[in-house]
C-alpha cells in the first residue's frame, strides 16, 4: 500500500527538478534509447491516454489523428509539457494526476502509453491495474521502461544501485512490469529488450472479453 507521503517525495523531486528534466533524461536516452519514444507513441490509436507525461517528450511523435490526454503528478512538469504542446501546435487535454488512482472513468481510452514511467511510481501493481480499468476490452498498453537486467552481471549492480535510486530519486531499478501485467491478466503481444536486457519495449493488450 503506497502512502501519502511517499506520493509527496516523488511529487516534491521532480517539482524540484523540472526545469532540469529534459537535460537529465536527456543523457541517458542517449546512451541508451534509440527509437524508443517513436516505437511506443506511433502504435497508438484513437483515444490515448499517456500517464506520466511529464515534460511531453513524446508529444512530437503520435500520429496527428489521436485524442490525446496526457496525466502527471507533478504541476511544474505539466506546465513545461503545455509549453511544449503549444509550440507543436498539439492539442492535448493536460492534467495533474497520480498514475496509481486515475481521476478517468472505466473503459475510456483505447491506447495507454508509459515511457520511463512505472520505475518512479510508488506501486507499479496499482498503476497496472488502473491502466486495465481504464482501457477499453481490447485496448492496448504500450510501454518502455527500464528494468531489471537478465545478464547476471548487470543486475547485481544493479542490486547494489537501487537502494540508492530509491532514496535519491524514487527510481527503482530492479522492477519488470512483465510481472505485473501477467497478474493483471494482460495479453502480451511484443517484448523487445535491448542494452544488456536493461532497455524493455512491451505491447500489450487487454482482453476483449472479461473473464467470468
Amino acid at each position: 500500500m503506497t502512502t501519502p507521503g511517499e506520493i509527496e517525495r516523488v511529487r516534491r523531486y521532480y517539482d524540484r527538478i523540472a526545469d532540469r528534466y529534459d537535460e537529465y533524461v536527456g543523457h541517458f536516452e542517449q546512451r541508451f534509447f534509440g527509437d524508443d519514444r517513436p516505437w511506443v507513441c506511433s502504435q497508438a490509436t484513437g483515444d490515448v491516454l499517456e500517464i506520466a507525461v511529464g515534460t511531453g517528450r513524446n508529444l512530437p511523435f503520435y500520429p496527428p489523428d489521436v485524442r490525446l490526454t496526457g496525466i502527471d503528478l507533478t504541476p511544474a512538469m505539466l506546465d513545461i509539457a503545455r509549453r511544449r504542446a503549444a509550440a507543436l501546435g498539439r492539442d492535448v487535454d493536460l492534467r495533474v494526476g497520480d498514475a496509481q488512482a486515475l481521476d478517468v472513468p472505466d473503459a475510456g481510452f483505447d491506447t495507454v502509453v508509459a515511457t520511463l514511467a512505472l520505475c518512479s511510481v510508488p506501486d507499479i501493481r496499482g498503476a497496472v491495474a488502473e491502466v486495465r480499468r481504464v482501457l477499453r476490452p481490447g485496448g492496448r498498453f504500450l510501454l518502455v521502461e527500464h528494468v531489471r537486467s537478465p545478464v547476471l552481471p548487470v543486475r547485481a549492480v544493479q542490486r547494489v544501485l537501487d537502494p540508492i535510486f530509491v532514496r535519491c530519486y524514487g527510481d527503482h531499478l530492479l522492477r519488470d512490469p512483465l510481472d505485473h501485467l501477467a497478474a493483471e491478466r494482460f495479453v502480451v503481444e511484443r517484448v523487445e529488450r535491448a542494452k544488456w536486457g536493461i532497455i524493455e519495449r512491451v505491447a500489450a493488450r487487454k482482453p476483449a472479453e472479461r473473464p467470468e
